[in-house]
């Protein structure tokens, strides 16, 4: 009897084909992407590819095959759930903290700003700000300035559309800071008190990064000042930026509530406002678990959330709205970029959110419905296996050195799975919202990428600064030169050391910055995850009663995280590696190896 086991998971299929008759043979297996969601129709395409590319291995095809199991997936689906509930800050305000490569000058200046073609018109001693639009070019403006500074015009700054900064410096009679590449400059309010900051090459602004600073050159009140900090913190770290006080002189803030979030458990229910923050809501649920579902306050983003959680969920596969439940979720603290309303040149500061990771609990249905299709398109029986975790545990045991009692970390795309098998053969598991996905979500929110693929990247391999043409510096520290230059383009970048050579990162972001919110991403879902997945499992939820610990899963091949998940086991003792399935798969393929060994002898 030829089958094949396939293991549908979040981002990727796999399959193992073994011949059954007195004993096993595993004979191939084969590992495609998964298309459309875990548990769906659209899966039938990635089962077919890859089971066509195990039987190739070994010069056969689907038809050979007796019977193909399919992974027990739902009724759980999890991981489509993620979306970052935050506090949102709106700050009304003019300013502009963008760092210009090249801002001309040095220094603070303060005045009231005035259109360059103005400048001959303002009355002498009176400080204020030229503001040069795209109409005038740095010779112009340059003639203007010096032209209005000899007519004894006190002019202490200047703010430029075009890149013109340095150009207009060099041909002033007496130095002022500048401010260029100001995209929106026709919103710059004329007649209003501004301040200007250029700092230098290598360093950041001091005063207008500081609320207490800009409290003291616009005399604002105590409120005003809390209500500036957002602006004072979009500036930290710039080499150059500008305030400017709107007309009325004021600071609006407008607070959307994140809301509140009822866990509903088998015996208690528990109410945490999303606002008090991760710790606060994990707190709450480890208090009601078994989690049964999530009740969310209407008319908030938490109730949002959930609610398109669901909608999605029943659309994918076809059921009612009220069937879909949240089995679990995974609170963690993050930084969100928020636009700064009021900035002229895109401004954002980081404001405090929450993530969140949502389980979905669905019916069976949608796993027949496939095996259905599977049936009908490749003309091969198919049936549905056993429980994903008891197959995943199976296919671990096929490690050499390991057997019962054994847990396992299944650390996957969507999901944080844990099973121990006992020495009676007794079996318990568990899923966790949460996994690889999150950690991309959070690489690609808090670096403020809006690139998903590149914050996949950045979290799968490791970086280094390309200091020369001819070596990079590691993020460990360590240095490697080149015999032959690298791609120019990869000059003074942070780069991701990936399987096909170093690729630059285009954004303004800096070495340790990237590594310290990949590591912080995977700690906060990962390590996390891994502890409260084994607490569940583990005989009193006592984890220094497990012995042996498997990693299995695609996330179990990364390169720090089963490093970080030791070090937060060490001190409960158990015994922690990486599976190697059959010996020879690594930590790969041990659902879709437990599924042909659950049907040995038969």
């Amino acid at each position: 009897m030829l089958i094949a086991g396939v293991d549908i998971g979040n981002n990727s299929t796999e399959v193992a084909v073994a011949r059954i008759g007195g004993d096993i043979q595993f004979l191939s297996s084969a590992l495609v992407r998964t298309i459309g969601l875990k548990g769906t129709l659209r899966n039938a395409m990635c089962v077919i590819d890859a089971v066509d590319k195990a039987m190739a291995a070994v010069s056969m095809t689907r038809n050979d095959l007796d019977l193909i199991l399919l992974n027990k997936a739902t009724p759980v689906i999890g991981d489509v759930a993620m979306e970052t509930i935050t506090e949102t800050v709106i700050t009304e305000s003019a300013m502009i903290g963008h760092n210009p490569d090249t801002p001309g000058g040095l220094g603070l200046g303060q005045g009231v700003t005035v259109d360059i073609r103005d400048l001959t018109q303002t009355a002498p001693g009176a400080p204020c700000i030229a503001v040069i639009d795209g109409g005038v070019d740095f010779t112009q403006a340059a003639e203007m300035i010096n032209a209005a500074v000899a007519k004894g015009v006190k002019i202490t700054g200047a703010i430029v559309k075009k890149d013109d900064g340095v150009l207009i410096y060099n041909r002033l009679t007496s130095p002022i800071p500048i401010v260029d590449e100001v995209q929106h400059i026709d919103k710059v309010p004329l007649g209003m008190p501004a301040a200007l900051e250029v700092a230098r090459v290598g360093r950041s602004i001091e005063k207008l990064s500081n609320p207490y600073d800009i409290a003291t050159l616009f005399e604002l009140s105590p409120e005003e000042t809390r209500q500036i900090t957002p602006i004072a913190r979009a500036l930290t770290g710039n080499r150059s930026g500008v305030v400017i006080k709107t007309p009325k002189g004021d600071v609006q803030e407008r607070r959307i509530p994140a809301g509140t979030i009822t866990l509903v458990g088998e015996t208690a229910k528990e109410t945490v406002d999303v606002e008090l923050g991760a710790d606060a809501i994990m707190e709450k649920l480890a208090r009601v678990a078994p989690l049964k579902e999530i009740q969310s306050q209407p008319g908030t983003n938490a109730h949002g959330m959930f609610e398109r959680v669901r909608t999605v969920m029943a659309e994918l596969t076809d059921q009612p709205v009220s069937l879909i439940k949240i089995q679990d979720v995974l609170a963690v603290n993050t930084l969100q970029p928020q636009h700064v309303l009021g900035g002229l040149a895109g401004e954002f500061t980081r404001g405090t959110a929450v993530g969140l990771a949502a389980m979905v609990m669905t019916q069976n249905i949608p796993m027949q419905r496939l095996a259905a299709k599977l049936k009908e398109e490749t003309g091969v029986e198919v049936e549905i296996g056993g429980v994903e975790a008891e197959m995943a545990i199976t296919g671990a045991l096929t490690t050499p050195g390991a057997e019962a009692p054994l847990a396992i970390l299944d650390l996957g795309g969507g999901s944080t799975d844990a099973s121990i098998i006992h020495r009676d053969g007794t079996v318990k598991s568990i899923h966790m919202a949460g996994a690889g996905d999150m950690v991309t979500m959070l690489i690609n929110t808090e670096l403020g990428l809006d690139d998903p693929d590149l914050a996949e990247d950045i979290k799968r391999y490791p970086l280094a600064k390309v200091e020369t043409l001819f070596h990079m510096r590691h993020e460990t520290g360590a240095v490697e030169f080149f015999d032959a230059h690298l791609d120019p383009s990869l000059f003074g970048r942070v780069a991701i050391l990936g399987e096909n050579g170093p690729i630059p990162i285009m954004h303004d972001l800096n070495l340790n910055q990237i590594v310290n919110v990949r590591r912080k991403a995977k700690e906060k879902v990962f390590v996390r995850n891994a502890l409260r997945a084994l607490e569940q499992v583990a005989p009193g939820g006592n984890i220094r009663l497990i012995d042996f610990v498997a990693l299995v899963g695609g996330s179990a091949l990364d390169f720090e995280i089963p490093e970080m998940i030791a070090d937060a086991l060490a001190e409960y003792g158990p015994v922690l590696g990486k599976g190697n399935i059959r010996g020879c798969e690594g930590p790969r393929n041990a659902v879709a190896t437990g599924l042909c060994l659950s049907r040995k002898g038969c």
